[in-house]
């Protein structure tokens, strides 16, 4: 069983609600009870938006190979309306998003997934939920826990616990 830490947006709609249908599908998947951070609100990170952005970490358990939890993921944020637009040269808004952001110590390089998450660590809004709940977790590449990578981390973005 591996322990994987996922991260939920939403700047569309009921953004609450989206995270817990999310989560709720995720339970689904999950071998025990997610464990799940604090709702963070971010400003938009890459682009702008007016509406902030509700994030949350959570720890699922499960024995699905990494490329099977991506498939389900994709299938969970295309169940809950997520459209992804191919055309677009960067970030958008999206009802729901849940990223991969540990898969264990695993470390994947392909065109479709990286994993960790090759820019988490230049995140707060990700970085935040995250050492909130798996504060000693080593980064696999950087060697540093969560509090130390979001101690070091230079992103100056607003992220507040709802």
């Amino acid at each position: 069983m591996y322990e994987i830490i996922l991260l939920l947006g939403s700047n569309m709609g009921c953004r609450e609600d989206y995270l817990n249908s999310a989560l709720k599908r995720l339970s689904a998947i999950s071998e025990t009870t997610p464990v799940c951070s604090s709702l963070y609100e971010s400003e938009p990170w890459g682009f702008d938006t007016e509406t902030w952005f509700l994030n949350m970490a959570v720890k699922i358990n499960s024995t699905l190979t990494p490329i099977d939890l991506l498939q389900d993921i994709m299938k969970i944020e295309k169940e809950l309306g997520r459209v992804r637009n191919q055309s677009s040269e960067g970030y958008d808004s999206r009802v729901i998003d849940i990223d991969i952001i540990y898969y264990d110590s695993l470390q994947i390089n392909t065109d479709f997934l990286i994993i960790p998450h090759p820019k988490m660590h230049q995140r707060r809004f990700v970085l935040m939920p995250v050492a909130e709940i798996c504060p000693g977790f080593i980064h696999p590449q950087l060697n540093k826990t969560s509090i130390e990578l979001l101690q070091e981390c230079e992103d100056k973005s607003i992220v507040i616990i709802k």
